[in-house]
């Protein structure tokens, strides 16, 4: 299992998301179209050599833009790369992807409602200056 952060412009964002949720991206047990996402302010400046979708060559641009995250199966990160690439608007798409652990234990609802509740650390076992 991977996890995939991009930062794309707000209004390009659904666009996006839809591509790589049709690449499988965002599944997670028995939901899809799973997704994280926060507002904020990006920037960059277009160098020589560059097309820039948004802003001149030579000048910072700041624009809201949304980093969103999403889980992806290992069978589709490629297909959910290639997605992202072909539906962002930007020439170079800023973005990142890892593996992480997917290997849940398997609890029965019954079992982790039973199970007792951890009783708060004394404080001689804690650590000074907390």
């Amino acid at each position: 299992m991977y996890k995939i952060t991009f930062y794309v412009p707000s209004d390009a964002a659904e666009a996006v998301k839809q591509a790589m949720f049709a690449a499988g991206a965002g599944r997670i047990g028995c939901y899809d179209c799973c997704c994280w996402q926060c507002l904020g302010q990006g920037q960059f400046r277009p160098l020589a050599g560059s097309n820039p979708t948004i802003g001149s060559h030579g000048d910072i641009t700041r624009l809201e833009e949304l980093q969103v995250e999403m889980v992806c199966a290992d069978a589709c990160i490629a297909a959910a790369i290639a997605a992202l690439r072909a539906a962002h608007p930007y020439e170079t798409p800023a973005f990142a992807y890892w593996r992480v652990n997917d290997a849940l234990p398997t609890v029965p609802a019954a079992a982790a409602a039973a199970a007792p509740v951890p009783a708060a650390v004394p404080p001689q076992t804690r650590r000074a200056g907390r």
